[in-house]
């Protein structure tokens, strides 16, 4: 792994966890003492159940375990619901119920995303159009009973409850429906912050208190031209920094004091007070150098025959002269020594699906007039597809910007995601990057071949844009050892880094479950069950995967 502490530089699951147990004393003392739980010299995955969804494609996406009723909650993009799974035999999930957006009221579209706390299960559910107001409805996890719902901003994505249970944050993304149009309606991005009481598994819809506050970027539209300048994207044609910024995935400190939030697009992370009920700040991320030793990828899916236009693929990892935006989704945060980290995936999503506005394309379409010699050496060679020419990169660095001379030659080259996890440090400065380890680890897998996408078994398939996709991380902490899970949207599967320090990460296990096109595939959220709330008293980690549309439980087996 290669370090780099001096690059500024980015939708999960986090389950940070030390399990104690309280001990009578020895010699006749009343004092009780604490028994730590022991420290695991290994750690492996092996699958031992799971569960195929109804409607396919984007069937299983987040999940949410409430340890009361062994019920295990997991969003069915596919469905517009949330499928209900009795986990008591993890080694053989079980349908209970589904529930649909019209059980819970009208004028709603799809779940994005689901929290369980204390038997009390909340949904993210945006609304039709997805520019407007979303809610988030509360029900019983044992019996499914709705106890309300509560408005709040566009497109609410991604929901998180303090670890006090005081709170439940909400990300309202509030994507557009289009830039320019006649018709184009571009929300502003938010955080809603719940203050929740009476959180109970016998909690009714008179006992469950909520009160919705909304911490938003509008105090920040006068900070245009600064955020900018500092590294923040800002670049949605039209846009005010409140509408640009989309809040994408939550983690929050062990204190419950502190939220973080990834902007995906904008390649920054947002602070928010919790008791102020405000955005504090707003880090921009900065860029991948992937030209470094230990920090490249694998570009083109026709790099088999040299300084062409028309070869075959092949696996060729390596350094390049391009700047890897980090562009997160998932974001977890752990404490060492006292001091609150964050990890994320770097999973690089763009603006390319609205109307009026596609910031993805090609190197050799984006640099038609070739490559700035004074900066790209071997420029007339670099550019062709062999090289660089098919990855895909961005029209729209920051702002108008263009990442081209007065001549029209391009001078940089700018990425989606990072290929890696990046540790970071609370005030956001890198002090980790996982560099091609994801690329080189999946390289020699016997079930699928390399850089194949979730949908096909093609090699290099992925090469030309952001190769494995990280997406989702979750933490676990089993004696006086972290240990991150990245999971693999592309080809698939969950690695596993020891990062109790986070100057040091070493690998410690990968386990892909897919065959080819077939198995577990597109695995999107993480969640950790810990031992003391696993139905087989075993540490377990749930995947829900979307392409496959399958749940896969993995038991997570520590050697001491």
């Amino acid at each position: 792994m290669t370090l780099l502490p001096n690059m500024n530089t980015s939708r999960v699951c986090i389950a940070t966890f030390a399990v104690t147990a309280v001990l009578a004393a020895c010699g006749g003392s009343d004092e009780p003492v604490v028994a730590t739980e022991p420290t695991p010299v290994s750690l492996a995955l092996v699958k031992i159940g799971g569960f195929v969804h109804s409607g396919g494609l984007s069937s299983a996406e987040i999940t949410a375990y409430d340890p009361l009723s062994k019920r295990l909650f997991v969003i069915n993009g596919a469905n517009a619901s949330v499928d209900v799974l009795n986990l008591a035999d993890p080694s053989k999930p079980t349908l209970v119920s589904s529930i649909s957006t019209s059980s819970i009221g009208t004028g709603l579209a799809g779940i994005n995303s689901v929290a369980v706390f204390n038997g009390i299960v909340a949904l993210a559910v945006e609304a039709s159009p997805k520019t407007s107001n979303g809610v988030v409805a509360w029900l019983r996890a044992s019996d499914l009973v709705l106890l309300g719902t509560n408005t709040v901003g566009a497109l609410p994505d991604m929901l998180a409850f303090t670890p006090d249970g005081k709170h439940l944050l909400v990300a309202n993304e509030g994507e557009p429906n289009s830039y320019g149009l006649s018709d184009s309606v571009d929300p502003e991005g938010s955080v809603s912050i719940i203050s929740v009481s009476g959180l109970s598994p016998t909690a009714t819809a008179t006992s469950l208190v909520r009160n919705v506050s909304t911490a938003g970027f509008s105090g920040f539209n006068s900070q245009l031209s600064s955020l900018r300048a500092a590294g923040v994207r800002i670049f949605g044609p039209g846009a005010s920094v409140a509408q640009d910024l989309e809040p994408e995935y939550i983690t929050i400190s062990a204190d419950s004091a502190t939220a973080y939030v990834t902007l995906q697009e904008n390649n920054a992370i947002a602070t928010i007070d919790i008791a102020t009920k405000t955005v504090v700040s707003i880090k921009p991320l900065g860029f991948k150098d992937h030209n470094l030793a230990g920090m490249g990828m694998d570009v083109s899916d026709e790099d088999g025959i040299a300084n062409s236009n028309s070869g075959t693929p092949i696996i060729k990892i390596g350094p390049v002269p391009v700047k890897g935006m980090y562009l997160p989704d998932a974001i977890a945060s752990y404490t060492v020594n006292g001091k609150t980290y964050l990890i994320t995936a770097n999973e690089g999503d763009t603006r390319a699906d609205w109307p009026g506005f596609n910031e993805e394309t090609r190197v050799r379409a984006h640099c038609a007039l070739g490559l700035d010699p004074t900066v790209f050496t071997d420029a007339a060679n670099q550019i062709l597809d062999s090289n660089l020419g098919r990855l895909r990169i961005t029209t729209t660095p920051n702002g108008t910007t263009t990442g081209k001379n007065a001549a029209g030659l391009c001078t940089e080259l700018y990425s989606f995601g990072a290929r890696s996890f990046s540790i970071w440090t609370s005030d956001v400065s890198r002090v980790f990057d996982s560099g091609d380890d994801l690329e080189q680890r999946t390289k020699a897998l016997s079930n699928v071949v390399f850089n194949a996408s979730h949908d096909n078994n093609t090699l290099d398939s992925r090469s030309t844009s952001k190769g494995p996709e990280p997406e989702g991380v979750a933490i676990a902490k089993f004696g006086s050892k972290s240990y991150a899970f990245i999971g693999l949207e592309r080809v698939g599967g969950v690695m596993v880094y020891d990062v109790t320090n986070p100057l040091s990460v070493s690998f410690v296990s990968y386990l892909n479950t897919r065959d080819g096109i077939a198995g577990d595939r597109g695995s999107e959220g993480l969640a950790i069950i810990k031992a003391s709330d696993s139905p087989n008293s075993k540490p377990l980690l749930v995947v829900g995967n979307e392409t496959s549309g399958t749940t896969a439980v993995f038991q997570i087996n520590l050697g001491y």
